[in-house]
């Protein structure tokens, strides 16, 4: 099932929107490598995401080229991107980028990093996993960030949805996995009650 089938349709209507920042990791023997993501805000999917050498305008736009082919999102769809002020988003490059893709780009405020949560939240929760390693190779921890995200997207539950996955949400089974959920709740439901007035 590609994400153009079953997300993008139901989510026009709810002004779907990108975060995307870099967040740094030292590799052992390399130096400093910078991750680049993009999260959809709606769902919290790690759409995609790239190991980078620098943060430069160019590595940006690889990464939203990236998104745009997983998402198949065309120029009528295009979403929103929400970013820091940080030299590579603001610069002319991304800015005409931006322009040619018919996207719309907002900045957070200033010293204002609760603008990004999700985004800001899911490097948190990333680095308390992947982090718990060392890495001697950029290969090392992209392969430890396919895993991560792998798990991410289709294997934790997040509370704020309320306790499906990214991947339910942004692929759209949440609704039918909910409905599920409490028709099982409520078999037990009573099946317990029953159970109990036979005692």
């Amino acid at each position: 099932m590609s994400a153009s089938d079953s997300f993008h349709d139901k989510t026009t209507a709810v002004n779907q929107m990108w975060q995307t920042d870099f967040t740094y990791f030292k590799i052992f023997g390399w130096g400093w490598y910078y991750l680049s993501t993009i999260l959809d805000d709606y769902s919290r999917y790690i759409v995609t995401w790239k190991l980078c050498s620098t943060m430069r305008a160019e590595d940006v736009t690889n990464t939203i080229d990236a998104a745009i082919a997983f998402s198949g999102v065309n120029e009528k769809s295009m979403p929103r991107l929400l970013s820091d002020n940080g030299s590579c988003y603001i610069s002319h490059e991304l800015a005409d980028y931006i322009g040619e893709k018919n996207m719309k780009h907002i900045r957070g405020r200033p010293l204002h990093p609760q603008t990004q949560g999700k985004i800001e939240r899911y490097h948190r929760s990333m680095k308390n996993i992947v982090k718990l390693d060392n890495y001697f190779s950029p290969g090392q921890l992209e392969e430890k960030m396919k895993e991560f995200v792998q798990y991410y997207n289709y294997e934790r539950y997040h509370e704020s949805l309320k306790n499906v996955t990214p991947a339910d949400v942004y692929f759209g089974t949440a609704e039918r996995k909910l409905r599920k959920r409490k028709m099982t709740k409520n078999s037990t439901l009573k099946a317990r009650k029953k159970q109990y007035q036979n005692f």
